[in-house]
């Protein structure tokens, strides 16, 4: 069994189409540890995932507000630490998706990063490119680096800038494990698409 963790250069970024498209390529198991706001990522990459290999397991904390953790648990009156979290008990690969970036808090002291090493899980990192992605990926590459984190690779989507995906590639030294164009629509034929060319890249 392992545990792959889903993060993100920033919100929107595409992580949970990242997810679906691994749980469809591995047959892996879905996880959203924390969930801020409404509609559910659980309910989208089951909407997504036709491997009927795949479970699909609630969220620990599922928050009201469309917010970060630690502002939409404090809302809640809930208090998120990483210690209190549980992964679910499960024989098969997980993703574990994150919420946002890989800086935003869960409470005053820890961070979404703060997960990967209590889950033991590497890292796949979703790199949306758009104006300043370099900088926003790169810093979080440091991130990943300095707290000696594994890391599967990258998954990068948007319209294709091969001068951004490279030099991100060089610096970072990470395995460049898919790219995802823009697509008119989501559906789940297009995620068992990807998820068909995914699998040829994952393992080498």
């Amino acid at each position: 069994m392992n545990n792959y963790f889903v993060s993100a250069i920033g919100t929107d970024s595409g992580k949970t189409l990242v997810s679906a498209i691994i749980c469809q390529a591995l047959g892996a198991d879905y996880w959203k540890p924390v969930q801020c706001g409404f509609p559910r990522d659980l309910e989208t990459v089951q909407g997504l995932v036709q491997d009927p290999r795949c479970n699909f397991y609630k969220e620990q904390y599922l928050l009201k507000t469309p917010a970060s953790p630690h502002a939409a648990a404090k809302i809640d009156d809930v208090q998120l630490s990483v210690a209190n979290f549980r992964l679910p008990a499960t024989k098969n690969d997980l993703v574990i998706e994150g919420a946002g970036g890989l800086l935003v808090p869960l409470n005053d002291e820890e961070n979404i990063v703060d997960l990967i090493g209590h889950f033991e899980a590497a890292v796949v990192l979703v790199s949306d490119l758009y104006l300043g992605s370099i900088n926003h990926t790169l810093m979080s590459v440091e991130v990943l680096k300095s707290r000696n984190l594994k890391v599967k690779g990258i998954i990068f989507n948007g319209p294709e800038n091969k001068e951004s995906q490279t030099i991100i590639l060089k610096r970072s030294g990470f395995t460049n494990l898919f790219y995802i164009p823009q697509e008119s629509q989501i559906n789940a034929d297009v995620v068992a698409r990807y998820a068909n060319e995914l699998k040829a890249k994952w393992e080498i």
